[in-house]
């Protein structure tokens, strides 16, 4: 059936066995039943005045709430939802979990949209008339799709809105692709040596034993296989639903990451310990044996300025673990973004996603990490393992790259507060680089109950300290070295100039948290168009305003949405975060992708006190298997199309979803109907999947299934 069309289901009544009558009362019956019949079906006619759509909406759990319905309409170029609408549900005994086809329910035309906060009250009243819609309700807001991306013809051009595909050494040229995805698809498990761990861009063995050297730590970088696959991760046998934040923050299943070997090296630190079936993180570290939180009030006392939660907001812990000290910094309103690589310190970043704390696979290597240049307030190591001050201080130079003009660098490590030969011959060559460098000793001081020292440093907000240098040693990068580019970009050996315009990006220090969420940054200028073409101010004030009456009309009710079991969430094409900014008040964080080929609006996330990454959808995320709950991708699909395959990156995204794990895609309704028939074929759960002229929404929900054959080992 086309889109466009309401599709009902209309269910025909148990008929009795036999009756006897007479003559006379057949008759009137039959007339009776003519009548019915005819009310029946013109109630069943769409009249011309209201905007037809299409919904199909599957049976909820019971500790779900109902879905909600819409019809989409467009002004002004933009697409809206004129009402949202309470359907019954499926009673729980009726229920299926496993049953991948989705029901379709019939609906009363309704022609206006309900107040969120009544709408448990207005489920037996759905027909409104217009005039009796309250001034104060604000609809959904469907984006135009030709208003997506405004600058598609402009973003290969140097500017504020530059992409990282035109910035980076890689090839990213866009093609016209049409998908050759089966009508049919055929399913088999990964057979690969990382088993239900398997991240494709880091655990490509062939590439990685044809590297010349590891000594940069290549082996630990992203190698991605050339043809994406399309094979399904399996599940850990025992696999359960993940235990809620913020109790999964001290404990997790242990089957649902199965290792120990963090157990047998850390534990004596308070890493993680086994108890029975489940994990336990004491919540220390290497250098916080007696905890995280005593150690992070511990650097705010070394450094008032810090002033963790206002003054600082995004961190950057380099070496992270199991994620501990950012999983802590929650309780200060602080997000860390934490790294490691998939090393010998087995599923560290995967226990920290286990546990609902931020996390990501990566190293520094011989290439840029992917963020911009100055956005972290504090970037922070821990017995790290990083050698920053070797080859030049390269390492070191990255971290400048990153952190925000008068931000913090700290440093806690053996050379900061041991007198072994190799430790003062570390902080000897430390402090000469960080020098060179003009950061600025502001401590040094030793915490008693850990029995552990720490260095904070200072990054400079001018360029004085650079110009009085006697030796230019780390020299000062060239005008055309842009230090934004960061998608497979190699480290430099260089320092960026600090800007000293006062309307530039990195010259002031952004508003106090929280209102630099809400407030547009300095630097946008109202000379320069946004993404969805309005001044640059405006834009972002819009999508904000937009992205707080979706996420309050529609998902916080409107979808069915648990959100007490919703933790880790990401946007997969973020644009300004409005979608993060819009959840700030439930108990979840979100990671913020700004694909390589759209506007680089990844510096303004950071300056409201969100955070994200650059990354390339035609490729794998470097994040383990079942680490987020929920996917958001906005107009996203399309767009890739135009690059790669669509199959592959709808497996990447099995791959990342947990198990009843949500996904919620707004595209047009050619990719909406592709991504439904994939994920059907995956057996998930269709939601919900409304649509209307050329814009549509798709919710749906993973399940536990998962093929029984496994694929031939190359």
């Amino acid at each position: 059936m086309a889109f466009g069309h309401t599709r009902l289901d209309v269910r025909r009544a148990p008929q009795s066995s036999y009756f006897s009558c007479s003559t006379t009362t057949v008759a009137v019956f039959v007339a009776l039943c003519l009548v019915a019949v005819w009310m029946a079906s013109s109630m069943l006619v769409t009249p011309a005045e209201f905007s037809p759509f299409e919904l199909k909406v599957r049976p909820l759990p019971p500790h779900d709430s109902p879905p909600a319905t819409g019809s989409l309409g467009q002004g002004d170029g933009i697409r809206e939802m004129e009402r949202d609408v309470l359907v019954d549900p499926v009673p729980a005994k009726e229920t299926i979990r496993d049953d991948p086809p989705p029901v379709t329910q019939q609906l009363p035309p309704v022609t206006d949209s309900m107040d969120g906060e009544n709408q448990q009250e207005d489920v037996k009243e759905q027909v409104r008339k217009p005039d009796q819609q309250r001034a104060s309700e604000q609809p959904e807001v469907f984006l135009d799709g030709s208003q997506a991306e405004l600058f598609n013809e402009t973003t290969t051009e140097r500017g504020p809105w530059q992409t990282k595909a035109a910035q980076s050494n890689k090839d990213t040229k866009e093609q016209t692709l049409t998908s050759s995805s089966p009508v049919s698809f055929s399913w088999a498990l990964c057979n690969v040596d990382a088993g239900a761990d398997y991240i494709p861009c880091l655990d490509n063995i062939e590439a990685i034993k044809k590297l010349r050297s590891t000594k940069h730590y290549e082996h630990r970088e992203r190698h991605c296989p050339e043809k994406p696959p399309t094979c399904l991760v399996p599940l850990p046998e025992g696999y359960r639903n993940p235990i809620r934040w913020p109790k999964s923050r001290d404990q997790i299943w242990y089957n649902n990451v199965p290792h120990t070997k963090l157990v047998e090296y850390k534990g004596h630190q308070n890493w993680v310990k086994v108890s029975g079936e489940y994990l336990i993180f004491p919540g220390g570290g290497t250098q916080f044996k007696h905890g995280a939180l005593h150690y992070i009030d511990f650097i705010q006392e070394a450094k008032k300025d810090v002033a963790w939660g206002k003054q600082s907001r995004v961190v950057l812990d380099v070496g992270c673990g199991v994620a501990s000290f950012g999983g802590y910094l929650f309780d200060r309103d602080v997000i860390t973004m934490s790294f490691a690589p998939k090393d010998e310190h087995e599923a560290q970043v995967q226990f920290a996603l286990e546990r609902g704390i931020p996390a990501i696979s990566t190293v520094m290597g011989t290439k840029r990490l992917p963020f911009p240049s100055r956005v972290f307030d504090v970037v922070h190591c821990a017995r790290c393992r990083v050698p920053w001050h070797i080859e030049g201080g390269k390492l070191l130079l990255e971290l400048d790259r990153l952190l925000r003009p008068g931000g913090y660098f700290v440093w806690s490590a053996t050379p900061v507060y041991q007198k072994l030969p190799e430790d003062v011959e570390i902080w000897q060559a430390m402090s000469a680089l960080t020098s060179s460098m003009c950061w600025k000793m502001v401590n040094k001081v030793k915490d008693r109950v850990n029995r552990v020292g720490i260095a904070i440093y200072r990054k400079p907000t001018d360029n004085s300290c650079y110009e009085a240098r006697s030796e230019t040693n780390p020299p000062l990068c060239g005008e055309y070295d842009d230090p934004d580019a960061a998608w497979n970009i190699s480290l430099g050996t260089c320092m960026h100039k600090l800007p000293v315009d006062p309307t530039i990006r990195g010259s002031q220090w952004p508003e106090l948290w929280p209102l630099r969420l809400e407030k547009p940054p300095y630097w946008l200028r109202g000379s320069e168009a946004g993404v969805y073409g309005k001044a640059a101010p405006e834009d972002f004030q819009a999508d904000y305003e937009h992205w707080k009456r979706v996420v309050s009309n529609s998902y916080m009710n409107g979808l069915g949405i648990d959100w007490s079991s919703v933790r880790n969430v990401m946007d997969m094409k973020a644009v300004y975060a409005g979608f993060a900014a819009a959840l700030r008040d439930l108990k979840v964080w979100v990671m913020n992708v700004v694909p390589i080929d759209s506007p680089d609006t990844l510096p303004i996330i950071y300056e409201r006190g969100l955070f994200g990454l650059y990354h390339d959808w035609c490729e794998s995320f470097s994040t383990y298997p079942r680490t987020y709950d929920l996917l958001h991708a906005n107009h996203l699909f399309s767009k890739v199309k135009k690059r790669c395959e669509l199959l592959p990156v709808i497996v990447e995204v099995d791959r990342v979803l947990r198990p009843e794990g949500r996904l919620i895609v707004r595209d047009n309704i050619e990719t909406i109907s592709e991504v439904e028939n994939i994920v059907k074929s995956l057996h998930w759960e269709v939601r919900m999947s409304y649509s209307q002229d050329k814009e549509g929404l798709l919710f749906v929900q993973k399940t536990t299934w998962r093929p029984n054959e496994t694929e031939a080992k190359l």
